[in-house]
């Protein structure tokens, strides 16, 4: 193993954990998101697109499966490419358990603002999901909780995706410092 490795080990671990930090703290705060990190504003990005592309894909599914269909395809493609991609070797957990406690990171935030309805939309006539889906079924104060338990879960799968790291590192650092 080369050294080269071990940097871009390091490199790596340094990044999951600034990002995963930022997740569990700054990003819960509208001026935390207001100032992210450009790689979360990319994910954000994609993740937008899952999202609005799952309620095309639940959309037949009826009008609850549809509204809660968006931020479900953020947390089930995620989901999948971990499946799919642990196949490949289990260094693909690094982005892929980080890229889906990304998506409940985010996901969380948007339950939690169910009552308030402040996050911005795609558009002015959206309507917001998580508004429609715990007042459709009479249950809005339900909406931190939820948001709680899937934020728990997020930061769960950061600090997975860390730990991935962390340990290729060391397995990279002794193969090339100390086996040598």
């Amino acid at each position: 193993m080369s050294k080269f490795v071990v940097l871009v080990d390091v490199l790596v671990l340094a990044v999951v954990v600034y990002l995963s930090w930022y997740l569990a703290t700054d990003y819960q705060t509208f001026a935390g998101r207001a100032h992210m990190p450009i790689v979360i504003w990319i994910i954000d990005t994609v993740d937008l697109f899952i999202h609005e592309g799952g309620h095309f894909f639940f959309g037949f599914m009826g009008r609850l499966i549809y509204f809660m269909g968006g931020s479900l395809m953020q947390v089930v493609l995620p989901a999948l490419a971990l499946w799919v991609f642990l196949k490949s070797g289990l260094r693909t957990l690094i982005a892929t358990l980080y890229w889906l406690g990304q998506n409940l990171v985010n996901v969380s935030v948007y339950i939690g603002d169910a009552p308030y309805k402040r996050l911005p939309l795609i558009s002015s006539a959206a309507i917001h999901d998580w508004n429609w889906i715990f007042s459709h079924i009479g249950n809005m104060q339900m909406a931190e909780p939820v948001s709680a338990v899937v934020f728990v879960v997020g930061v769960v799968s950061c600090c997975g995706a860390v730990i991935a790291a962390g340990y290729f590192t060391v397995i990279d650092f002794r193969e090339a410092f100390l086996m040598e």
